[in-house]
């Protein structure tokens, strides 16, 4: 089995040679051997949203959060998420969170 750095590698050289679903293809397999891997949960989100999957997108977005409840930037990229989804609202609630989270740093 390979490891999750192996993994991860493998997906970046992917999506950097323009093969998003190959990628995602990866990732979805290092999520799935370790469930509380946060970058293959963020890089999901991210490559998901270029690919206009918002659900998946934002399920994997969800996770980071869940994850890292106290890091300002996964809340931050959860806005960007669900902006590109074109759900305001719950972009404007996870921006407050980052923000809320930032001020107490």
């Amino acid at each position: 089995m390979s490891t999750n750095e192996e993994l991860y590698a493998q997906a970046e050289r992917l999506k950097d040679g323009g093969k998003l679903e190959e990628a995602v293809a990866v990732l979805e397999q290092l999520a799935k051997q370790d469930v509380s891997y946060a970058l293959a949960h963020s890089a999901l989100a991210v490559l998901y949203g270029k690919l206009k999957r918002h659900d998946e997108a934002i399920r994997h977005g969800i996770k980071v959060c869940e994850l890292e409840p106290e890091e300002p930037f996964s809340f931050t990229a959860m806005s960007v998420t669900y902006q590109r989804a074109g759900r305001i609202p719950e972009a404007e609630d996870a921006m407050a969170r980052a923000r809320m989270l930032q001020a107490r740093q």
